[in-house]
């Protein structure tokens, strides 16, 4: 568990994702970059080869090969309130009948991919192709609880990571595990150690142009 202070939990927005980097400390870290657009490859050529087709079953195949000084992008985001979140807090402010507020799920830290929580963390590669990123650098769109994916329109549910349509529906985008305390969001996973805010510098996005108008 690294535990670096990544961000103030005030700098995130719900419609826009705050981008940084992390460096992979497993063994069968998830691809990024020039190798995860090698490992696309392979998998399409694979497709071709065993099916003469050349269908592509929409989710690139993972590379444990590590590369770029094994860093990689992840974003953060801070998910809005629901309806179901706001009569959870009325009933808790009923159940204490003016006393001490009650611990909640979010008092000790929440983790990425928790609905209780305030905050989620994924690595910033989109499941149908891994060398392309959501957040290019100025913000991942954010539509009605869903990342977009501006290059092929695949949908992303914010609080699970869960690709909800498009060409990689079904596969979830990759976790990072974050704790929120004392105003700030910190690191939380053992996969990875802190590099720094901001993109990565020699992990050139080698997406397309955007075929999705937003």
């Amino acid at each position: 568990m690294d535990g670096t202070r990544i961000a103030d939990l005030d700098e995130l927005a719900t419609d826009d994702t705050f981008i940084f980097r992390v460096r992979a400390t497993a063994d069968n870290a998830v691809a990024s970059g020039a190798a995860a657009l090698e490992s696309d490859e392979q998998t399409a050529a694979a497709n071709d080869d065993s099916t003469g087709s050349g269908a592509d079953d929409g989710i690139a195949m993972p590379d444990d090969r590590q590369s770029d000084d094994d860093v990689r992008e992840a974003i953060l985001l801070r998910l809005a309130p629901t309806d179901d979140d706001a009569t959870a807090t009325d009933d808790d402010a009923t159940a204490t009948d003016g006393g001490a507020d009650e611990p909640t799920a979010g008092d000790g830290g929440t983790t990425a991919g928790d609905t209780t929580g305030e905050v989620v963390s994924w690595l910033n590669y989109c499941q149908h192709m891994t060398h392309i990123k959501l957040d290019k650098g100025s913000g991942a769109p954010v539509r009605d609880g869903e990342l977009v994916c501006a290059n092929h329109g695949a949908l992303f549910s914010a609080d699970s990571g869960e690709c909800t349509y498009g060409p990689c529906e079904g596969a979830f985008l990759t976790e990072i595990a974050v704790t929120v305390r004392d105003g700030g969001v910190y690191l939380d996973d053992d996969a990875y150690e802190y590099v720094g805010e901001g993109p990565a510098e020699s992990d050139d996005d080698l997406s397309s142009t955007s075929n999705v108008i937003l």
